[in-house]
């Protein structure tokens, strides 16, 4: 178990532009903490740094209270999870699972006791004496996450390790790797791109863009209070719906073909600038009965696509295309006419050059 500590930590592979650029953060001891953003933002670089793999250019990186910019990788008490597993074909999973400690000297009952350990956490005490070639993705991820777990180091650092898996598969780890962090209550850092990801298993997001931190919080505050249009738009799915407009009076938004206007609950700084964007999810747009006495708006869909339990409405208001969440019974066909109704409570406002938000939500 160990904090980390970030302090001002630059990377660049071309010396012009920096893929990681002035991060600072703090991570707290035991915490499960996500890197998430899209391609290229920084996250990976990031992991890597912390386990060694990559030079910093400048900044510093402390784990549990120590430098770490200048010690080996070997040194540094981390364990690191790839993406495409990297177990050895010709070894026994038993033989995967023990190979690192017998590079530190362990002795062989300490072996033995740990890759069972290991083993049973993981529930793959039966496939101790398979090879990998013998091995479902599900299980070779498994004995990927053994190999980190019987070194019991102070960080483990999981590089998008659930990419390779199928869909059903991906759901089943994610809950499996949430749960070693509540036996292990070891610090741990997670990379991935997919949001959904991020939200189920962090204790705090980072949510990154062209090697920023644009915002950490937890899941649920980032999906509520985003701070940008761009953490608005990364964190949920289907992605939050942006409508572009103004802002007349502080209170009143119209749409820039005039075709919505709603008048806000509560008065908008927008310091001066009233061109703005209206932010609003999907399960926030509600369809109402035409006969409701309501200031709902008439739209066309455009697609239906049923869920199961709930469907996604695609329809434009002018040329701004929006999605809702809905809960139907009824199919609906191209081109029908429905009411909308937005939620004003859950509407969100950004300013339109900065693109930061504009909302006090409480």
């Amino acid at each position: 178990m160990a904090e980390i500590i970030f302090k001002n930590v630059c990377k660049s592979y071309d010396g012009k532009i920096n893929v990681v650029n002035d991060f600072s953060l703090k991570i707290y001891d035991s915490e499960f903490i996500v890197f998430v953003g899209p391609s290229g933002c920084g996250k990976t670089t990031l992991l890597r740094m912390v386990a060694g793999l990559e030079e910093i250019d400048s900044g510093e990186i402390y784990i549990d209270g120590k430098l770490v910019n200048d010690i080996a990788p070997k040194d540094r008490d981390i364990a690191m999870v790839f993406q495409n597993y990297a177990l050895y074909p010709h070894m026994s999973v038993y033989e995967n699972l023990a190979f690192g400690l017998k590079l530190r000297n362990f002795d062989k009952g300490e072996i033995s006791k740990r890759v069972n350990e290991a083993a049973a956490i993981l529930g793959i005490e039966e496939l101790l004496k398979r090879k990998p070639k013998e091995l479902s993705g599900g299980q070779k991820q498994r004995v990927a996450l053994g190999r980190a777990i019987v070194r019991n180091p102070k960080v483990f650092l999981f590089d998008e390790p659930l990419s390779n898996l199928d869909a059903k598969l991906r759901v089943q780890m994610r809950t499996e790797i949430s749960k070693l962090h509540k036996k292990l209550n070891t610090t741990m850092i997670y990379v991935t791109h997919d949001q959904v990801e991020a939200m189920t298993m962090a204790d705090r997001i980072v949510l990154m863009k062209n090697g920023v931190i644009q915002q950490v919080d937890t899941p649920m505050n980032i999906y509520r209070k985003p701070v940008n249009k761009f953490a608005a738009g990364f964190i949920g799915s289907p992605a939050m719906n942006f409508i572009y407009g103004k802002l007349i009076d502080n209170n009143k938004f119209v749409s820039n073909e005039g075709m919505l206007e709603i008048q806000l609950d509560n008065k908008i700084d927008s310091a001066g600038n009233s061109s703005i964007i209206l932010g609003i999810r999907p399960e926030d747009i509600k369809i109402i009965s035409s006969k409701e006495l309501s200031t709902g708006i008439n739209v066309k869909v455009e697609l239906h696509e049923p869920l199961g339990n709930e469907s996604l409405i695609h329809f434009t208001i002018g040329s701004q295309k929006l999605v809702c969440r809905s809960v139907l019974t009824e199919d609906l066909k191209y081109n029908q006419s429905i009411k909308v109704l937005f939620d004003k409570d859950k509407i969100h406002v950004f300013d339109s050059i900065s693109e930061r938000s504009l909302s006090q939500k409480e």
